[in-house]
């Protein structure tokens, strides 16, 4: 992570900084609670800004948008949808981008994993113990962590593995509850940079790829 995450307080607050380090330009979206912690942090410290949020009416659009900007650059884009009601609605989406081997990095916020900090009625029926599994048929990887370092982690890993050749889609869960926690004070500082160097350049995988198969 970087120096300026000095300054940050919340666990969503790393999550975002890392996204910028990830050199994930844009992220759409189309606004939920899960991820309401993300998104503040988002505006107020990256000031909407490396990454860009992008509004969108549907979760579809929003990875549809991401699968047009993967063909044009090669790289991945951010989508956030919001728990498992927004990730369904985005199926047809991350299907037609994993058929069309794009790099994607997918984000969805998810209810409370500890039920003792549910607080609302939709904490309940907007829940599901394992979110992914209702796209990991199509996706490249998935996961579904708890703490903010678990986070950091898997997103890490998805960066890396959705722009490794064969590219696809990658799915990681994000807690709403954690995400608005404070930072713990072992918080993982992982090094950026050595997880992209293991990682395919996402011009080099996508220039390899037969044009018939893109």
């Amino acid at each position: 992570m970087s120096e300026a995450g000095s300054d940050i307080a919340w666990c969503s607050d790393a999550i975002a900084l890392l996204l910028r380090e990830l050199d994930i330009g844009y992220i759409a979206l189309s606004p939920g609670s899960s991820f309401r912690g993300l998104h503040e942090s988002l505006v107020n410290v990256l000031d909407n800004r490396d990454p860009e949020m992008l509004l969108c009416l549907h979760e579809e659009h929003a990875v549809a948008i991401a699968h047009g900007w993967a063909k044009v650059t090669g790289k991945p884009m951010g989508v956030l949808v919001h728990a498992d009601v927004g990730l369904m609605h985005a199926t047809m989406a991350v299907y037609n981008a994993f058929c069309d081997r794009v790099p994607m990095l997918i984000m969805g916020g998810v209810a409370p994993m500890d039920a003792a900090r549910r607080i609302s009625p939709a904490h309940w029926y907007h829940s599901v113990l394992d979110q992914g599994a209702l796209v990991r048929d199509y996706v490249k990887w998935d996961d579904q962590p708890i703490s903010v370092n678990g986070t950091i982690e898997a997103l890490l890993r998805a960066n890396q593995l959705t722009r490794t050749a064969p590219m696809a889609p990658c799915y990681v869960s994000i807690d709403q509850r954690m995400q608005e926690d404070p930072l713990p004070a072992n918080l993982a500082r992982p090094s950026v940079a050595t997880s992209r160097k293991h990682a395919v350049s996402s011009r080099t995988a996508f220039a390899s790829i037969p044009a018939w198969a893109r």
